[in-house]
C-alpha cells in the first residue's frame, strides 16, 4: 500500500468521525432545547439552559421629532394661557379704573349739587336778611299811615283793626294830621284836642308809643298814641264810636 493512499484513507476516516461528533453536538442541542421547554412542574432527569439571543434595539428619529413637538407645544399652551391672564387682569384693571373715575365723577357732581344748594339757601337767607333788615315802606297818606301804625301796635300787642282806626279818624278830624279843636272843654282849659285822633298833649305824652316821633301831630305817633289810651280805657279803638 503506498504511502498517498494511506494518507487518503486517513483523511477520510477523519471526515466521518468529524461529521459523526457534528451530528452528536446537534442532537445534543436539539435535546437540550426539548429539555428547556419542558413545563417547571415536569419530572426531568436533566436540565440545561440556553441563553436566549440578545434583540437588536431600533432607534426611530420619528419618536424624538414628536416629543419635540409636544413640548412646543405645551409651550405655546402655557404661553398662551399666560397672556389671557395677563389680558383678564388687564381687562379688571381698565374697569376698576373706569368705576373708580365713575364714582368720583358722581361724588364731584354731588358735591357740586351740594355746594349750589347751599349757595342758594345763602343768598335766599340773605334775601330774607336784607328784606327784614330795610324799612318797610308805607305811602305818605292817611292810608300809608293807619298801616305803619298798626304794624307797630302789633309789635307792642296793642289791639285795633283799620276799620276801627279809619272811623274814628274820620269822625274826629276827616283825616287832616293837622287838625286842633279850639272850642271844646279841652281848648277852654289850655289843652285843646290835636291831631288825627284828637288827643290832648297829657294824654299823648302818657301813652306815647316808642319807636313814634314825639310829635302829637305826627300821624302815626298820634294813630299809636290814641290806639294805646282806648285799649287801656275800652278795651281797643274798636270799640269807640264818640269822643273818648
Amino acid at each position: 500500500m503506498s504511502k498517498n493512499f494511506l494518507n487518503r484513507g486517513r483523511s477520510l476516516a477523519l471526515t466521518r468521525h468529524h461529521k459523526i461528533a457534528a451530528a452528536g453536538v446537534a442532537t445534543l442541542g436539539a435535546a437540550a432545547i426539548g429539555f428547556s421547554a419542558i413545563p417547571s412542574n415536569a419530572s426531568t432527569a436533566t436540565t440545561t439552559e440556553v441563553a436566549a439571543p440578545t434583540a437588536k434595539v431600533a432607534y426611530s428619529t420619528e419618536q424624538i421629532k414628536g416629543v419635540h413637538a409636544s413640548i412646543t407645544d405645551q409651550m405655546a399652551g402655557a404661553s398662551l394661557q399666560a397672556e389671557q391672564i395677563a389680558a383678564k387682569k388687564q381687562a379688571a384693571a381698565e374697569a376698576a379704573a373706569k368705576k373708580e373715575a365713575a364714582a368720583a365723577a358722581a361724588e364731584a357732581k354731588a358735591e357740586k349739587a351740594r355746594q349750589a344748594k347751599e349757595a342758594a339757601s345763602r343768598a335766599a337767607e340773605r334775601a330774607q336778611v336784607k328784606k327784614a333788615a330795610a324799612p318797610k315802606s308805607y305811602s305818605n297818606n292817611l292810608d300809608g299811615w293807619i298801616r305803619e301804625s298798626l304794624d307797630i301796635l302789633k309789635k307792642h300787642g296793642i289791639p285795633g283793626s283799620y276799620e276801627g282806626i279809619h272811623r274814628n279818624i274820620m269822625r274826629e278830624s276827616s283825616g287832616n294830621p293837622k287838625a286842633i279843636n279850639l272850642w271844646d272843654i279841652n281848648a277852654q282849659n289850655g289843652i285843646p284836642s290835636k291831631g288825627l285822633l284828637q288827643v290832648i298833649p297829657p294824654t299823648f305824652d302818657a301813652y306815647h308809643v316808642p319807636g313814634t316821633p314825639k310829635d302829637i301831630y305826627d300821624p302815626v305817633a298820634n294813630i299809636t298814641a290814641a290806639c294805646n289810651y282806648a285799649a287801656d280805657k275800652y278795651g281797643t279803638m274798636d270799640n269807640v264810636d264818640s269822643a273818648y
